[in-house]
């Protein structure tokens, strides 16, 4: 072992835990790699210095453990910059891609110095010159390039924090990004498309009523790549490609110290746990932005290709499940640690709530590609002594045809429910054959979830989300709007369930904005009486666009920046939000995380008949459900084109029906709150106007 400097303390160290620990007299660096010969540590003064100031290299027989590479340093503090250079074979044959000349990210960093660019022509481990895969590695220093890893300091006074712990039946989830969600100019924040702008943001988020917020990644990524060369004026602003598990985005923090954005990650969920708001994260475990043999060779590639990767059976290549370019291998039992280790200290650490798993089918994927039944990383995830008290919500498919709805491992795992959002659509844009499917996704799908176990609160609802048109949009456009993505619109789903209601896009007619926005009612209403957790994507509640565009994943800019504008100019969409998730807080039947029974929940034709499920053309249901002795809920459903008198049931015994909601009124008559209900003229029937719903409340005089 040598080192660059001669008053340096070197010790052997340790080989747990991973990463680089800070003791107070110095620094533990331990990092995993099975198949490496050789490990060098740089510690550098600067971000972009291409020389370090020390480097240390570290001897097989004092400073290894097993595949553990460590070394114990005096007197390196927070703040110090480094990485690795670490050799070995370059094999590709062998799924081997060592290079020495190639400076590595640690796996482990807890956090990433921000760069304005990645320099991704000098960022290539080896030279693409050869489209089979027989490419040579190259032989450029990329240092001056490469970010670095900063070592932070993991004391945080959190005063007591406490976890707020919502149960699933009192969750109501804000899909949100945290850069998109303040940047706007109109956003009003001292510190806009940061966490700190996020906290700035809590006193709108109570007023919603909103019990959590699901960000989107988070995680260190190349804000400056996307997935082709599209042209510099994209960038990847959804994040969705990952260069550490652990680093928080740098550039969402305000503060430009070294590291710090750690620490204002922390003070934002501390902040949202004072206002009982809980932090879920959309983490990427199964793909990184390393992609495919011609991507960027950034940290796992570099440090053991083979272990940390899918691999084809000519190890060349990679096994892409992902639509990305590559797929982690969660099957090998060191990355397995790796994740549940990354998990462990966003909880531990950054105190956050929960998880959303991006293409989780992925993780239930053998080294063969086929899906098992138990996988022992789900397993594992769902019943880690650390984990088991989080929100732990799974995508449940990947991008090459698994879908595990309704059968995604465990109880523990709650499922996002794309049926949810794809019926809901379907029947209130009229489609035939819907009032079924209608009536199964309202009572929590059942369906779906009771062969294995689970219940309503393991469905995720969303009618959208960030992938896909936003509520808005959803009524105003037949066809999505792609063309600013630069892939003459190829990209996105092609079949959104969507309708623009007579003229495609922004209009001023009258007639059809009022479909429209009873049509975003409708939609509202569902969401948020169904029986299961709803989550409701940002920016919906003011009638946020993105001018059609259904996969906004490169467009840092207005596209997708929410315009608190909006919140002015549709007020009335936002207290209707607000209302109904009132309402849903105020009605706890509906939200209960049991199936009805047949005794609880009735349904009703226009008649007052049950309805005629058989017939396909049929767009009008309703249900009566029962609360308690004393009070009932009515709700109405018309999809169709025609109002219709709906006959109502016999309100309980010494109550009457009183209007709650109905979407097809005008501001102020559309939705009342608890005890402020109106009484109906004639409380035998209902006229309920066509694309409108409506719910009654019996409760006593």
């Amino acid at each position: 072992m040598r080192s660059a400097t001669k008053t340096v303390e070197l010790r052997s160290g340790a080989p747990m835990p991973l990463g680089a620990s800070f003791s107070g007299q110095g620094v533990n660096f331990a990092l995993f790699s099975q198949h490496a010969t050789r490990v060098r540590l740089e510690l550098f003064d600067h971000p972009d210095d291409p020389k370090s100031a020390r480097s240390i290299d570290l001897d097989s027989a004092l400073n290894r453990t097993g595949d553990t590479w460590h070394v114990w340093i005096k007197g390196v503090k927070p703040g110090q910059l480094y990485a690795y250079r670490v050799d070995g074979p370059y094999d590709p044959k062998s799924g081997h891609r060592f290079n020495f000349n190639k400076l590595l990210l640690d796996p482990c960093a807890s956090a990433i110095t921000q760069i304005a660019a990645w320099d991704f022509d000098q960022a290539f481990g080896y030279t693409p010159s050869v489209p089979d895969g027989d490419s040579i590695p190259s032989t450029a220093d990329d240092a001056g390039s490469m970010p670095k890893c900063v070592i932070t300091e993991d004391h945080f006074d959190w005063r007591n924090d406490v976890f707020p712990r919502h149960p699933w039946s009192k969750t109501v989830i804000y899909e949100t990004h945290v850069r998109g969600c303040t940047i706007h100019p109109g956003s009003g924040v001292e510190h806009p498309g940061t966490y700190r702008g996020l906290i700035e943001k809590i006193p709108y988020f109570k007023e919603l009523g909103v019990t959590a917020l699901e960000l989107m990644p988070v995680f260190e990524f190349n804000g400056g790549q996307v997935t082709s060369a599209l042209g510099n004026s994209l960038k990847n602003y959804w994040g969705y490609d990952p260069v550490s598990f652990f680093a928080p985005k740098a550039s969402y923090s305000s503060l430009t110290g070294l590291g710090q954005q750690s620490q204002e990650f922390r003070e934002m969920v501390q902040a949202f746990h004072k206002a009982k708001i809980e932090v879920i994260l959309d983490v990427v475990f199964n793909h990184t932005a390393e992609t495919d043999l011609l991507g960027a060779t950034l940290s796992f590639r570099g440090i053991d290709n083979s272990i940390f990767y899918l691999l084809e059976d000519d190890k060349r290549f990679y096994k892409n499940y992902t639509g990305t370019g590559n797929t982690i291998n969660a099957n090998h039992p060191q990355v397995q640690e790796h994740i549940l280790a990354a998990l462990r200290y966003w909880v531990q650490e950054m105190h956050v709530d929960g998880f959303r798993f991006d293409l989780a089918s992925i993780l239930a994927r053998d080294t063969n590609g086929s899906l098992r039944q138990d996988t022992p990383i789900l397993e594992r995830i769902a019943k880690d002594p650390v984990l088991k008290d989080t929100k732990i919500i799974a995508e449940p498919w990947d991008a090459a045809g698994a879908y595990q709805l309704g059968d995604f491992s465990e109880r523990h795992w709650v499922e996002w429910n794309d049926k949810y959002r794809d019926e809901v659509r379907r029947f209130w844009r009229g489609d035939d054959g819907t009032l079924g499917p209608l009536a199964s996704r309202i009572c929590g799908s059942a369906d779906i979830f009771t062969h294995s176990g689970k219940g309503p609160q393991n469905s995720i609802n969303f009618i959208t989300c960030h992938d896909g048109f936003t509520l808005n949009d959803l009524v105003s456009y037949r066809y999505k709007h792609n063309e600013p993505n630069l892939q003459n619109n190829n990209d996105g789903a092609g079949e959104n369930y969507s309708a623009n209601y007579g003229f495609e896009g922004r209009t001023t007619n009258a007639t059809i904005e009022s479909i429209r926005k009873r049509q975003i009612k409708n939609f509202l209403l569902t969401l948020f009486i169904s029986r299961g957790v709803p989550m409701l994507l940002g920016g919906d509640e003011f009638r946020r666009t993105q001018e059609g565009n259904n996969n906004a994943y490169c467009q840092d800019n207005e596209t997708s920046w929410y315009d608190w504008d909006y919140l002015k100019q549709h007020k009335e969409i936002f207290d209707f939000t607000r209302g109904m998730i009132a309402f849903r807080g105020a009605h706890p039947v509906l939200s209960k995380e049991q199936f009805y029974t047949d005794d609880q929940i009735q349904w009703f034709g226009p008649q007052g008949a049950p309805p005629n499920w058989t017939d396909s053309r049929e767009k009008l249901v309703a249900c009566l459900v029962h609360e308690d002795k004393q009070q009932a809920l009515f709700l109405m459903f018309n999809a169709g084109y025609e109002a219709v008198d709906f006959n109502l049931p016999s309100a309980l015994p010494g109550t009457t029906w009183y209007l709650s909601v109905d979407t097809s009124r005008q501001a102020g008559q559309d939705l009342f709150a608890a005890g402020k209900e109106a009484p109906l003229e004639k409380p035998q029937t209902y006229h309920l106007n066509p694309r409108s719903s409506v719910i009654l409340l019996a409760r006593k005089d």
